[in-house]
């Protein structure tokens, strides 16, 4: 089994501006549904900024789920959080580092999922698969969110920001 996946893609805006409209607009580019909601309801997904703060959805119906809990907070440079969606059992986790990196497009987002081999190969989050075919499963899925949030990403939106 593969203990990572790891994504990225490039926006044509600077690393400070990447982390804002990263965190600080995930809900509106993070997908809906339950392919990328913990629950099947109307919600709101937001980072708490800095060290302990965390990833939560929270559901029109007064409910809240925390996803994540934030281990490293540096405004355009990166991003790593505990990840322990519905389907984790208590004390299950799988840790999510997002870095910004410049690049001559202007910031290069690289999403690296880690700790998988942490699970049991019949956990519900590998629907049955493993190995390679595991891995593209996971790296899809990021891959997937990674897209929209560059089609949000627009140098427009950045340099809204300034």
């Amino acid at each position: 089994m593969s203990d990572q996946v790891a994504v990225s893609i490039e926006v044509a805006i600077p690393p400070a501006r990447a982390f804002a409209l990263f965190t600080e607009d995930v809900d509106a580019w993070w997908g809906h549904g339950p392919k990328y909601r913990n629950r099947d309801v109307p919600s709101v997904l937001r980072f708490e900024p800095g060290v302990g703060g965390r990833l939560v959805e929270r559901y029109d119906d007064g409910g809240e789920f925390q996803v994540g809990e934030i281990a490293v907070w540096e405004p355009g440079v990166r991003l790593v959080m505990s990840w322990h969606p519905t389907n984790f059992a208590p004390g299950e986790t799988t840790e999510v580092e997002i870095c910004f990196e410049a690049c001559p497009a202007g910031t290069r987002v690289r999403v690296v999922h880690r700790g998988w081999d942490s699970l049991r190969p019949d956990h519900p989050a590998r629907h049955g698969l493993a190995g390679r075919d595991f891995t593209l499963l996971r790296g899809g899925w990021w891959s997937d969110l990674l897209g929209a949030y560059a089609a949000f990403a627009t140098p427009e939106r950045g340099a809204s920001r300034e």
